[in-house]
């Protein structure tokens, strides 16, 4: 049963997460999007606020609670 808890945690993540690579940013059970434009991205989140500063910042991905966001990161700031 141990196993299977482990496996059905790691599918079905339920914790905040944000991952950065080279000219992207996800996030993972985020609240929702306060802002959006090519420069500048806020994202709440429970504990606070992301946001993503860049040029040609565009979302690559969007799911209900995974938001993939690809151009020019310049800062990513945690409020």
């Amino acid at each position: 049963m141990k196993l299977f808890d482990e496996v059905r945690s790691f599918i079905l993540e339920s914790e905040f997460s944000i991952h950065i690579y080279q000219n992207k940013v996800s996030v993972v059970n985020y609240q929702s999007i306060g802002h959006f434009d090519s420069k500048k991205v806020s994202i709440y989140y429970n504990q606070g606020e992301i946001i993503i500063h860049g040029e040609q910042l565009v979302v690559s991905k969007l799911m209900q609670e995974e938001i993939l966001i690809s151009g020019t990161i310049k800062t990513v700031e945690f409020r």
